[in-house]
């Protein structure tokens, strides 16, 4: 399984260790996204910045979604449809690091149709912040839809 994490706002008065860390996970801007493996490292840089952030776990169609629509070759041209199918599946199961080499390692994704939900309440209140379960009434798969 795979987490897709967007960056929900900006950086402006934060700390030093959230700005390191979103330059790890290299999402430098808002409605940029990534996708990462399901693993503890990584469940830790995202509760550092999960005021800035919402995440959760994504499903392969939607990753091949985001790969027709968004995805990027290094040389700058878009990722076709037998491309998306195969880069799909390898980002399940290590994220970007298996494909880092062939294609860029974000997505700049529109604001969401609808827009936002709050930017400072956690999903969990009503809001766009944080960790969103799979299976939710607004999870991962549907906000990275209403984004392309």
């Amino acid at each position: 399984m795979a987490w897709l994490a967007i960056r929900v706002r900006g950086t402006i008065h934060a700390h030093r260790d959230v700005l390191a860390t979103f330059r790890e996970l290299r999402l430098n801007r808002p409605n940029h996204a990534t996708i990462l493996p399901e693993e503890d490292s990584y469940r830790g840089m995202l509760t550092t910045v999960q005021g800035y952030i919402t995440w959760g776990p994504v499903s392969e169609e939607t990753v091949e979604l985001l790969l027709k629509g968004r995805g990027k070759l290094h040389d700058g041209n878009p990722v076709d449809g037998k491309q998306s199918k195969e880069f799909a599946g390898k980002m399940m199961k290590s994220g970007m690091r298996e494909v880092k080499d062939d294609i860029r390692p974000l997505f700049r994704l529109k604001a969401p149709t609808g827009g936002w939900r709050s930017t400072k309440k956690t999903f969990t209140m009503g809001g766009a912040l944080g960790y969103r379960k799979k299976g939710a009434k607004d999870d991962m798969d549907a906000l990275a839809r209403r984004m392309l």
